[in-house]
């Protein structure tokens, strides 16, 4: 019976002579359960049915026991589920020991969504250790350059092109990571904005103090967005950028807005629904001006040729298409 109000007793935790407190109301109902497909189901049941005991005996207020409910995906070895009688199991220790606690928790999120199975691979974990090497490799290397922190905000203006792609990247990332953690609960596309966002800053060649302030806060936060996912490690590189505070204290990193505008625009073009080439267009471009880009573009030229254009179609921030007829 007690595993099917447990929830509602850890909000009452100090009552030490009844059931369940005000606490319990106060806390209730739970914002997210999370169980596998197979214990979920009953325990479900049971807990529904005694929350609802619990609400006609007026020892809570709330109608159901859980907002919302995330059944995780199995883990698979060989495309089979794991199990010690089938002996495909995997022990997690023997990878910790040899890799690390962080290196086994970024490869299980990252190998799938939670809501869908998770096919066990030794190279998917070895890849995982690539990576944090990578972001090791990513912070020591900033520190030989020149770690650069301001209390100002980055000058947009003063930014070179390639600075400028990679704060709006950043800031991307910032956004869809928050989302995909929040939100979501899909770490794996989370880690893939943050590898994503990685690849960009180590390509980034910062000359100026001001693409050292873009790479300085590029890195601080690749480090903070992968804190929920690889705690020992990030900080750990947190005390090596010279932090003093714990990454626990830290603020979540904030998108400024500002820096997602872009100045130019890459639009596809299509003729007749096809695909046949791609054109930068400023931002602030108006239709004539992209039709005339789109036209003039040397691989979509080539098949309007003998053609005589029966209508344009331009998506904003899309595409353009372009439908024609022989003469």
């Amino acid at each position: 019976m007690e595993s099917s109000w447990y929830y509602a007793r850890f909000a009452s935790a100090f009552s030490d002579d009844a059931m369940l407190d005000t606490h319990a109301n106060h806390w209730l109902p739970v914002d997210l359960y999370i169980g596998g497909i197979e214990h979920a189901i009953l325990h479900l049941l049971y807990a529904r049915f005694f929350h609802k005991v619990l609400r006609d005996l007026g020892l809570v207020n709330s109608d159901e026991p859980f907002k919302k409910l995330l059944t995780q995906g199995m883990v698979l070895k060989d495309g089979s589920k794991m199990s010690k009688s089938k002996g495909n199991t995997v022990d997690p220790q023997e990878l910790i020991d040899q890799y690390g606690a962080d290196t086994v928790r970024l490869f299980t999120m990252f190998a799938a969504p939670p809501e869908l199975s998770l096919e066990w691979s030794d190279d998917g974990v070895a890849g995982a250790h690539r990576f944090l090497k990578r972001i090791h490799t990513l912070v020591t290397e900033h520190l030989n350059q020149g770690h650069h922190v301001s209390n100002e905000p980055v000058d947009l203006d003063g930014l070179s092109d390639e600075a400028r792609d990679v704060y709006r990247k950043l800031h991307e990332t910032i956004a869809k990571v928050s989302d995909d953690i929040g939100r979501r609960y899909h770490f794996n596309t989370a880690i893939a904005s943050i590898m994503e966002l990685t690849n960009s800053v180590m390509k980034f060649d910062a000359t100026s103090d001001a693409d050292r302030a873009v790479r300085s806060e590029a890195v601080e936060a690749i480090v903070i967005l992968l804190s929920p996912i690889t705690p020992h490690i990030t900080e750990h590189l947190w005390s090596g950028l010279g932090h003093q505070n714990s990454l626990m204290d830290v603020p979540w990193p904030k998108v400024r807005e500002d820096a997602l505008t872009r100045n130019t625009l890459t639009l596809v073009v299509q003729v007749n629904g096809k695909l046949r080439g791609r054109i930068e267009v400023p931002s602030d471009a108006d239709q004539a001006t992209i039709l005339t880009m789109a036209r003039d573009e040397p691989q979509v030229a080539k098949f309007l040729e003998g053609m005589v254009e029966k209508k344009a179609i331009v998506v904003p921030q899309k595409l353009v298409n372009l439908v024609v007829a022989p003469v």
